[in-house]
Parts: structure tokens; sequence; C-alpha cells
């Protein structure tokens, strides 16, 4: 058996984080974001091999992630010539394979049971099986609407109040038979969610569904970004460094140097080597990545902050993210809702937002 993950966007929806980091390598406290979808391929001893489908900074993700050592699984990587949709990305990632394929979209965080599905696919001897999850507002999303024995009749995009029959969404992630990518054609842009599926319903082939009520979340906002590592920190999806410790906790990587003043609430995290300086303050729902200083008297309350970026004495930043090396110089104040890409400086006293 064989995974591929769909890591081939650009990250728009994350800029400026992504302007020179891949979505795929941004990370989740100090882990690269990919690592959570590997953990849960990990759950699936027969997949032997990883397939990575990429179009932007491939050589930035290869130059971090390198052979899967750390994360776990071998990897293979698959450079599309051009951009060519998911369905496309899909059969140029599995040429030459005949081993069912189980498909991730590159941006989503869940603690899917996915044994489960893979047995659901069996059991059905599907030819394709979708997850889906539930949603609270229908109306905003595509929605798949099954039978009562669990096989996908239709498709709806952004229905209207009155088309709403059902409240379940596509959750991106599938299990697929190679030999159905005969309709996909070569090197053409095409959509595994509006040409590939539909056509499995067309021609009345065994495609079911698998709902999971369980932890999902889109991370390709920076809004949906930050909500995922409150998320993990309060324990709402079963993965990352806070599962199994208590509520509250503080978590600090090795070498860190925190002034005995300091104040820290948890949960919060302090990635290797941070330094926490006298009279600092770090508010709950705080992340530090490694190397990361917070000068005297300084506050960061409710940020995402990444590795080796300092904030200078008496600055504050609240409800934000900030990207690697960046400088928040002496009273400096970084507000709600400020994204900075990497090796951004605020100048002494500026203020964010204007």
């Amino acid at each position: 058996m064989k995974a591929v993950i769909l890591a081939g966007g650009s990250g728009t929806r994350l800029r400026p984080l992504t302007l020179d980091l891949p979505k795929p390598i941004v990370p989740i406290f100090d882990r690269p974001f990919l690592y959570y979808q590997t953990d849960l391929l990990r759950q699936i001893p027969e997949i032997d091999e990883v397939i990575l489908s990429l179009n932007y900074r491939p050589d930035r993700i290869e130059a971090r992630v390198g052979d899967g050592t750390d994360a776990g699984v071998p990897l293979r990587y698959v450079v599309e010539p051009d951009p060519l949709g998911t369905g496309g990305a899909i059969k140029y990632a599995a040429a030459g394979i005949d081993d069912t394929l189980l498909v991730f979209n590159g941006d989503v965080l869940t603690s899917i049971d996915l044994q489960a599905v893979v047995r659901r696919h069996r059991e059905r001897e599907a030819r394709a099986t979708i997850v889906l999850t539930p949603v609270d507002d229908p109306s905003v999303y595509g929605l798949v609407e099954t039978d009562d024995d669990g096989n996908v009749r239709r498709f709806l995009e952004k229905p209207s109040p009155d088309q709403i029959t059902c409240d379940t969404i596509n959750a991106g992630i599938y299990i697929l038979e190679p030999e159905t990518f005969d309709r996909i054609p070569d090197g053409t842009k095409w959509s595994i969610e509006r040409q590939y599926f539909p056509s499995l319903v067309d021609r009345g082939e065994t495609f079911v569904a698998y709902v999971d009520r369980g932890y999902w979340l889109d991370i390709g906002t920076p809004e949906s970004y930050v909500r995922a590592h409150r998320d993990l920190m309060a324990q709402r999806c079963a993965a990352g460094p806070f599962m199994g410790r208590p509520l509250g906790t503080v978590y600090r990587g090795a070498g860190c140097r925190i002034a005995e003043d300091a104040e820290i609430t948890g949960p919060c995290f302090l990635g290797t080597g941070c330094v926490v300086e006298e009279g600092a303050r770090i508010g709950a729902e705080s992340v530090l990545g490694p190397g990361c200083t917070i000068g005297p008297g300084a506050v960061v309350e409710r940020s995402i902050i990444w590795r080796d970026t300092v904030v200078d004495r008496h600055a504050v930043v609240r409800d934000a993210v900030l990207g690697e090396r960046c400088h928040i110089e002496h009273h400096a104040e970084v507000g709600p809702g400020t994204v900075l890409g990497n090796r951004s400086t605020l100048t002494a006293h500026s203020r964010t937002p204007l």
C-alpha cells in the first residue's frame, strides 16, 4: 500500500508566512506540519512508501524533511512540471503504481482512525472511499450526500438553504484504486473533487463514504493555524507534545533559560534554547519556537512566534503570529491579528496594526 500527500499548493491563504516556507513545513510547535500527517500514516504498517506530490518550493521541503527518517516513514518526492489540479497530481504521483493509494490533502489536521477507513474500503470492495466530516454551517462548503448504505450519491457546491440535505463535507482523505485513474487525462489539470469523484457516481461504481465525527481542521489560514495550536494545547486533537500531560502544562524544550521573576502561564510552549529574561511575561496559549529571546519586561500573550525571533525589552506581542528571525524592538507593540513574515523588523515604539 502507498500513500500520497498532496503538498503542491503555494499556501496563498497563509501568506506572508509561506512566501519562502512551503505550507507542509510550516511549524506546528517545533515540528513541520507534514510530520503530523506522517504520524497518522504510521498507523498502517503496510504502507511502505509515502509520496510527496510537490510543486511550490520543493527544494525547501526536501532540505528540511530529507529521506523521511525524522518523519518516521520512507519518503519519495514527485514534482509536478506544472500545476495539475488534485486529480492530475494524484495520477502523476501514482505513475507505475498498482497498489491501493491512501491520499491526504496537505493541509488537514486530524486524529482519524485510518485503519478503520481502510477496513471500510476493503469490506465494501470499493473503487474509492472518501472521508467526510460534519460541519455546523453546511452552506459555506461543498456537501457530499450519501444514501443509507454509505454510498456517495451527490456533490453539492455551496448549496442554498433549501438544497441542504446533510451536514457532511469532503475531509480531504481518500482511498483509491489506481485502475480508476484511466479517466484522468495525462498531463492535464484535473480536479478529483469536481471531475473524478462525480465520474464514479455517474458510472455507478462502488464509491463509499466514511464519516468521521472526530477532530478535523484545515490549517490553511492564519486563524485556523492559530486555532490548531490552541486545540492541540487543550488536547482536543489527539496529537502533539501536550498529549497525556496535565491541562495547563508549560512545555519547556531542552536548554531553556527562564529568569526567576519571569511570569509564565500555561498552557504554553517554549522551544529548545528559548530565553525569557527578568520581568518578562508569557501568557497562556503562547508558542515560542526554538531559540527565541524575550527581553526584560516584554509581554507575549496568545501569540505564535517562530524560531530565532527576538522580542526586546518592554515590547508587547498580543494575539499575533511572527515568522522566523523577526525582531520586535524595545517598546514596540504588535497587536491582535498581526501576521509578520520571516525576518520582519518592527522598530522601537512602533505599533501594529496601524
